[in-house]
């Protein structure tokens, strides 16, 4: 099939009419330009980012129909959902369907009333599915969560394997376009290899979300932090995180109990309930989520304020993942992961029951040693998830991650350090942090004894230090790169050149204390937080709420979720420009000509009928038009 070269100013014609907006973002400009010249694209971007926007603007521009390859069920119903409301013609076919609706929406593909069909990739393995598309005009397959694809991607999926094969099968190639929010150089090569794309063009455009706080806080009491939180931000949606089902199960009642509008996911529970919670959520007739890591890929809530870990993830991968669903929309939002050392004996536990092979099983054991690392990193945690994914970045931080935020006392901890570098070298560098700092404190543990390393002469010389208190810098100083851990269940410390050149005296090593209590640490960590929250100065917001109430009705009349009318960003710049006219409704970011005319009109005749000065609600009904 002849596809004709189209124009970028035709991409932003169809992207304001359609979606609202008056340009692309950087990234996402050079990756529709990359399409719209017919090349295989692969783009990384982040979570949030726009990467739909990337297939489905060339979508509508190309002859024919673009194929989605989507990996769940939920994934390809929110994407269907948002492209109906602005009156983009586009469907899914999934397990959900009846073999008439199947039917149904192939013969609507044939008749060229559909510009995107939606379909997982266990279905491209069928051979009457393979038959039915290769009758299609099919010009682009795109792949969504390609990382999948890789057997070192942190979402595995055998059948993604199948998307080269299936490509092949067309009478005519179309384009293939591939698109992840997370993939290291390896998972990159994976995927460009794996879809076999041919002269691809590869876009990074950074995992860096400015408007995201990373936090990682050591020491909380959990279950108090979550519960002081949710109290707080009582009204913002967020999701917690938690890397058990008996976890999830004890915060939601603990958050039940306490008045708090909570709901739960996780594999434990039956479909429908699983589906009834996350659809809640979505409505916003929930304002808080704790769940597994089963709940949240193709979540495409646009709203969430902020996620909670309450244990610490299994790789860095799914961490970028679901903590970038927070603040999808560009407003302010927090990321905060709570971290402690049982987090890491849970990971290793969930890991060893798993019936991965031993070479991924040392892969992944690596990975969690530089999840670990990152708890304990005293660098900019937006640098260090760059330095993760092998993005090029300066050194100047983000400013508002809890590391740059920091505001511990700096001291020199460099004879410390000589102490623990010195008993690893006399220990052979044949054992693990835990036995290190039992040696270093003198304990008179069995194992201790029996190795005789009571007689080395670095036994008890931080004595007046606790074994927690001496593994924590252990562990530091590993995230710094004084130490290495090896791969597996129980790794193994070694000193690295830098740790070598601290116990010659040719360079010091200066870490932060705190100035204060642990409970006022805590306190002013809470308050940075608060403080990260609150919205611009300009809005008011007292309108933005009352245009969150007409937002919601007509969520609910047309059975949709809030955001898919339209987002809070929208909804915020809405109240500070307090529309007057169509017009002046057309020029607020996310207001399209077809969003404007299927939901524009009420939030106009709002402020219409309001003035700018007013902010009592509204006595009429806005749905009567």
């Amino acid at each position: 099939m002849s596809i004709q070269t189209k124009t970028m100013a035709e991409a932003q014609e169809m992207l304001q009419t359609y979606f609202g907006y008056p340009d692309f973002r950087e990234g996402q400009k050079k990756i529709v330009e990359s399409l719209l010249q017919h090349n295989d694209t692969l783009g990384i971007m982040p979570t949030g980012g726009g990467k739909s926007i990337c297939y489905q603007i060339p979508a509508l521009l190309y002859p024919g129909l673009t194929l989605v390859v989507s990996p769940l069920i939920s994934l390809m119903k929110d994407q269907v959902d948002a492209l109906l409301a602005m009156g983009i013609p586009a469907a899914y076919i999934n397990s959900t369907l009846s073999g008439r609706e199947v039917n149904d929406r192939i013969r609507a593909a044939r008749s060229g009333e559909l510009k995107m069909l939606y379909v997982a990739p266990e279905r491209l393995e069928l051979d009457w599915f393979r038959d039915e598309m290769a009758e299609l005009p099919i010009s682009c397959v795109a792949v969504d969560e390609a990382h999948c694809v890789s057997q070192w991607g942190h979402d595995f999926r055998t059948s993604y394997l199948s998307v080269a094969p299936f490509v092949e099968y067309l009478p005519e190639r179309p384009i293939v376009a591939a698109f992840t929010a997370t993939a290291t150089p390896a998972v990159m090569e994976d995927i460009l290899r794996l879809l076999r794309l041919r002269n691809p063009e590869t876009f990074v455009t950074g995992l860096g979300r400015d408007n995201l706080a990373m936090q990682v806080l050591r020491g909380e009491n959990k279950k108090e932090y979550v519960m002081d939180y949710a109290r707080e931000h009582a009204d913002e949606a967020g999701i917690i995180y938690a890397a058990t089902r008996k976890d999830v199960d004890d915060l939601y009642s603990r958050l039940q109990e306490a008045g708090i509008a909570a709901g739960r996911y996780h594999a434990g529970m039956t479909d429908e309930e699983r589906a009834a919670s996350q659809e809640a959520f979505l409505f916003d007739d929930l304002r808080v989520i704790v769940a597994t890591n089963a709940f949240g890929m193709g979540i495409d809530k646009s709203n969430v304020r902020y996620v909670i870990h309450y244990n610490m993830p299994k790789n860095m991968e799914a961490y970028v993942q679901e903590a970038g669903r927070a603040g999808r929309d560009g407003e302010p939002s927090q990321c905060i992961l709570l971290f402690s050392a049982q987090d890491i004996m849970t990971q290793k536990f969930l890991l060893e029951q798993g019936d991965a092979d031993p070479e991924r099983k040392r892969n992944d054991y690596r990975k969690l040693q530089q999840m670990i690392d990152y708890c304990y990193t005293t660098k900019c945690l937006r640098s260090a998830q760059l330095d993760y994914f092998g993005e090029a970045h300066d050194d100047t931080g983000c400013g508002i991650c809890s590391s740059c935020t920091d505001d511990r006392e700096l001291i020199d901890m460099t004879v410390d350090a000589q102490k623990i570098f010195s008993c690893i070298h006399r220990m052979r560098e044949r054992f693990g942090v835990s036995l290190v700092s039992m040696v270093l404190k003198g304990s008179r543990n069995k194992k201790v004894l029996e190795y005789g390393f009571d007689s080395l002469p670095t036994y008890g010389v931080m004595s007046n230090r606790t074994e927690k208190e001496i593994s924590e810098i252990i562990n530091v100083l590993a995230s710094e790169g004084y130490l290495a851990l090896s791969e597996g269940q129980y790794p193994v410390l070694r000193l690295q050149p830098l740790a070598v050149e601290v116990l010659k005296g040719q360079r010091e090593v200066m870490q932060r204390v705190a100035r204060v209590s642990v409970a006022s640490s805590r306190s002013s960590r809470s308050s940075r937080t608060s403080k990260r929250d609150m919205s611009p100065s300009a809005v008011n917001e007292t309108i933005f709420e009352q245009l969150r109430l007409i937002r919601r009705e007509m969520a609910e009349r047309e059975h949709v979720p809030s955001y898919i009318i339209f987002n809070d960003a929208t909804l915020r710049e809405m109240s500070v420009v307090c529309p007057q006219s169509e017009r002046d409704m057309l020029k607020i970011k996310g207001v399209g000509e077809v969003k404007y005319r299927k939901y524009g009109q009420p939030f106009l005749d709002f402020f219409l009928n309001q003035g700018s000065s007013e902010v009592e609600a509204p006595a009429y009904d806005p749905f009567e038009f």
